[in-house]
């Protein structure tokens, strides 16, 4: 939609090697150029989508930013972007149990207030997340998750 307003879109995609980029073709649609980064080098530019967006910053005006994927990318990008006066948007991605903020487990800090990702969400200014806090609160279930994990390798064959 941003694109078919008449905006000029740059997507950048990071992962931490190239088996983990998909749906290519399907962004190279939606904006005027896609970058490509890996941890790895494996594709695209080694480094981070940081870098590449520090880039764009320095070589032209940027209205607008959204950051969707991991929580420390997500800080960087609004930490990045916040001394620019860079409106950005940041996509939680918490367990969610029931879609109704009932339970509780997506809770998120946005401002000071507490937010569900769910209901109130999963879309937040970006410079108003408490990253922190979403990140210790993501970590609750990581040994749950991981032997989660494992069970599920056994049970296909791949360990």
């Amino acid at each position: 939609a941003f694109k078919e307003a008449g905006n000029k879109v740059y997507m950048i995609m990071g992962a931490r090697n190239k088996d983990l980029i998909f749906w290519q073709d399907k962004m190279k649609t939606a904006c005027d150029e896609l970058f490509i980064t890996t941890d790895d080098g494996s594709l695209g530019e080694k480094g981070f989508v940081t870098g590449v967006l520090e880039r764009l910053m320095n070589q032209e005006p940027i209205n607008y930013a959204i950051a969707v994927g991991p929580m420390p990318m997500m800080r960087a990008v609004a930490n990045m972007t916040k001394d620019k006066g860079i409106k950005t948007e940041a996509s939680m991605n918490p367990i969610m149990v029931d879609g109704s903020g009932m339970c509780g487990a997506c809770r998120c800090e946005i401002e000071g207030k507490p937010k569900f990702a769910c209901i109130d969400g999963p879309e937040f200014d970006g410079h108003k997340v408490n990253y922190d806090l979403a990140m210790k609160r993501m970590n609750i279930y990581k040994e749950e998750e991981k032997e989660k994990w494992e069970q599920m390798k056994k049970s296909l064959g791949r360990d």
